[in-house]
């Protein structure tokens, strides 16, 4: 499956191995030489551990790469007042008469934890397209699921807290 990304996803991305590669490979070679350089490796912590930073540095740069490679670009191609990526959404659940906020994002920023839903969840994928005041049915499996309404949508383009998840 491919991930769905923003073109502002793939940019912080590959700032993110521009950063990787131009400043902190240098300096895990750096470490690595210099822990090399105190002795017998057999018995050499330090060696070890700057070795398996700097191989976790390559590795997320390799992930992040077939990431950028292998991403369907996701466009906000929802009407004005319709809930799309990037959109901050007030949900009401009659069920347990209580309103939550969640802000749909792609599939590398979902965190339900910080109410970040992804647009490939069963509640992203049910809220897309919508407005405020529609009833919306959420399917869990199958014919099972729950129903929400939304109570508002807001555009926020503060993405400094938006991290892209590791692997």
């Amino acid at each position: 499956m491919y991930d769905r990304l923003t073109k502002g996803d793939i940019e912080k991305m590959e700032r993110e191995i521009e950063e990787r590669k131009l400043v902190k490979r240098p300096e895990l070679i750096e470490a690595v030489k210099e822990a090399r350089a105190q002795g017998d490796l057999s018995e050499n912590f330090e060696y070890y551990a700057a070795k398996r930073e700097k191989n976790q540095n390559e590795s997320r740069i390799r992930y992040l790469e077939r990431m950028i490679r292998t991403a369907e670009i996701v466009e906000d191609t929802a009407a004005e007042g319709e809930v799309s990526v990037n959109k901050t959404v007030d949900v009401y659940f009659p069920e347990d008469d209580e309103t939550e906020t969640f802000r749909i994002v792609t599939t590398v920023r979902g965190n339900s934890l910080r109410n970040l839903i992804s647009i490939d969840s069963p509640l992203g994928k049910a809220l897309v397209h919508h407005r405020v005041g529609d009833t919306v049915f959420v399917s869990v499996k199958g014919n099972a699921g729950y129903n929400v309404v939304i109570r508002d949508i807001r555009s926020e383009t503060d993405e400094a807290e938006d991290e892209i998840r590791s692997f």
